[in-house]
């Protein structure tokens, strides 16, 4: 004879859908992806104009360069190389040589990355500004809404107990893992998520934006102290690629939680904001 009442204690899986992400954010969201994109390959197309990064106010004039990606010899022997603080390494087919219309010519980055695909420093400074100004904007408009809503507060800043080093330890031990949080636990962003968004919102996109002001003319000669705070506008650009990179390393660890906790779910969460749990409910 089956035990009902036990069988009413029984509890199940069932999944509940919930409200995480606000209409700004979901759209600010898509709008940083587009203007971050546009930027890094209207950078590199930068870049290419003089793919040598300096520290100081004199650039090739007077400062020894930290960073170089170029080439060297000709025709069948043209090979590409990093050369970081004196230490070179061979990137041949990688950085620094580039197959344009069946030809290998020298080149930083491969036509296929840049914005334009063909060598155009004018073009490319073009697209790197609007979307820059676009970028800023968005940003603005997002952080004065998170602030005046209290989602920068509840959602982004981590509570006293989430920076405890044993809690902080095991978060490292379940990404590691792979264990993603379930139930209500998945409603919320975790220490380790709200740390890496606060570095990248008061740290890196800051730093990005100021840096990329300090390499403007028109900028410099209003706000001068600007060229000083960073040492140079030669130390603003190196810093500059060095804060894109990060941000690159961001966004390509960002991808990989995405699809490793959800694929569907957390993209459909970012564009209809409905996200979907795991709750222990009652047998029905």
């Amino acid at each position: 004879m089956t035990d009902t009442a036990n069988n009413d204690n029984i509890h199940y899986p069932r999944t509940v859908y919930v409200q995480r992400h606000s209409v700004v954010t979901r759209v600010t969201h898509w709008l940083n992806v587009l203007c971050l994109s546009f930027l890094l390959l209207s950078g590199l197309q930068i870049f290419n104009a003089h793919p040598e990064l300096y520290w100081g106010h004199y650039g090739a004039d007077g400062d020894p360069a930290v960073l170089t990606i170029g080439s060297s010899g000709q025709g069948d022997g043209l090979r590409g190389f990093v050369r970081v603080a004196g230490v070179e390494v061979s990137t041949t087919g990688v950085l620094g040589v580039s197959s344009f219309e069946g030809e290998r010519t020298p080149r930083a980055f491969p036509a296929w990355i840049t914005i334009p695909s063909f060598q155009d420093l004018a073009a490319g400074r073009r697209w790197h500004f609007f979307f820059a100004w676009l970028f800023l904007i968005n940003g603005l408009l997002y952080l004065g809404f998170s602030l005046l809503s209290g989602h920068f507060h509840r959602d982004i800043t981590p509570i006293r107990s989430q920076l405890s080093p044993q809690h902080l330890w095991q978060e490292v031990r379940d990404h590691a893992r792979l264990r993603f949080p379930k139930g209500q636990e998945a409603k919320r962003y975790n220490a380790l998520q709200k740390l890496t968004y606060l570095v990248v919102i008061v740290v890196l996109l800051p730093l990005m934006v100021l840096t990329g002001l300090t390499m403007s003319p028109g900028v410099d000669a209003a706000l001068p102290a600007l060229v000083d705070i960073f040492g140079g506008r030669q130390s603003a650009r190196t810093i500059h690629f060095i804060t894109a990179s990060l941000l690159v390393l961001f966004v390509i660890v960002h991808i990989a939680m995405v699809v490793l906790s959800g694929t569907w779910n957390n993209i459909r969460s970012m564009i209809t904001g409905r996200y979907a749990i795991q709750e222990e409910g009652p047998n029905t």
